[in-house]
């Protein structure tokens, strides 16, 4: 296997701890010493000889309980995928898209499985979809999109994704005991106030546990960080109803903002599910450059990533953040497709002693990074 080292870091600069920042002190004080960095997943290795491990085809074919017509649902893209260990096995649950209707394409999303984590068999009809049911006014004709998956302490898997309408993405939530049957259950909010605001990337922070990655509560509370401009917190008693954390104003709190003159110029959105560690709360976030302050270096419009750390007691804190992003578009299937130079994190799995990460491609593709545990 072929493994192309992500050329961003050198050893030194990482042992140097580069590319972190502590919250900034206040005028007169002394400066803060150099940040550890040793909280930052780096490390990860692009299996240049797999990717992309999945991509658009044109033989799967599903009878759409709306269409009542069959459709060829993974034929234009396939992108964006979360991921799940189970039964020695890993899968992906990602999103697929077809040619048909208003918006050039309904997406629905597939489910494919590997042993190895690198080469996939795809299960020939889509496991979540829009359908003749009381969510259709919210997922179609656009459809469902960017699933985030966690495992529940009693063994559920718990499922945030985009309900996208053609007008509004939607923050919703689905839940399943076996991956290929899925409850939906509406909106993250319920019938509150943000239910109808634009919302997505619901990434619910967990804890590792063997191959799983497991909601784990906080002061009593789960905790979600979600948003697509800048990122915010959601808590929950039960993973499928969740309250937005607010400010004393009674304004929506706004926890990881975009930076101008960064890489994440014009927007944040959290990727794969939030990781609880020994060092605190690690959030592997989107960023986009784009606007009059982007960042040089990187094409208008790219979408590259960081990291960013939390307080374990308490999420709302940010600790440190990188300055820099850690993972950009550099090769020919990420820079161009649907949407050109855009890498894309979503799911991440440890499995067979590995971390793997996978991630969208210029929204046309899937890739893979791996790393050592």
């Amino acid at each position: 296997m072929k493994l192309i080292h992500l050329s961003l870091f050198s050893l030194p600069l990482i042992l140097a701890g580069f590319g972190c920042r502590q919250q900034p002190s206040g005028a007169g004080q002394q400066p803060a010493p150099r940040p550890d960095s040793s909280w930052v997943m780096l490390g990860f290795e692009k299996a240049d000889a797999y990717n992309p491990v999945l991509g658009p085809v044109d033989t799967l074919r599903f009878r759409c309980p709306i269409r009542g017509t069959e459709v060829k649902w993974a034929e234009k893209d396939v992108f964006n995928p979360a991921t799940v260990v189970r039964n020695d096995s890993l899968f992906l649950i990602y999103r697929a898209e077809d040619v048909v209707g208003r918006f050039a394409g309904t997406s629905r999303l597939g489910i494919a499985v590997s042993t190895d984590g690198l080469v996939f068999y795809r299960y020939p009809e889509p496991i979540l979809y829009p359908d003749e049911d009381s969510l259709k006014r919210w997922e179609w004709e656009g459809g469902v999109e960017d699933p985030r998956i966690v495992e529940s302490e009693d063994g559920r898997y718990i499922m945030t994704y985009t309900a996208y309408d053609g007008d509004k993405a939607r923050l919703f939530v689905a839940s399943s005991d076996g991956l290929f049957h899925w409850r939906k259950h509406g909106s993250v909010f319920g019938d509150s106030k943000y239910r109808d605001m634009w919302s997505k990337s619901g990434a619910i922070a967990s804890r590792r546990k063997g191959g799983s990655l497991v909601a784990e509560k906080i002061n009593g509370k789960y905790w979600m960080y979600w948003g697509d401009k800048n990122i915010h917190l959601a808590t929950s008693d039960d993973l499928i109803r969740w309250q937005a954390v607010e400010d004393e104003k009674g304004e929506l709190k706004t926890i990881l903002p975009f930076r101008p003159g960064y890489f994440d110029s014009d927007l944040v959105e959290p990727g794969p599910p939030a990781l609880i560690t020994d060092a605190g709360i690690l959030l592997i976030y989107n960023g986009r450059n784009f606007g009059p302050a982007m960042a040089p270096g990187l094409p208008e419009g790219t979408y590259s990533a960081g990291q960013a750390l939390f307080d374990a007691g308490n999420p709302q804190n940010l600790i440190q953040r990188q300055e820099h992003h850690f993972f950009h578009p550099e090769k020919p299937y990420e820079i161009t497709g649907q949407v050109n130079n855009v890498v894309f994190l979503e799911g991440l799995a440890f499995f067979k002693g590995k971390w793997f990460l996978y991630y969208g491609t210029a929204d046309s593709r899937i890739a893979v990074a791996v790393r050592g545990a």
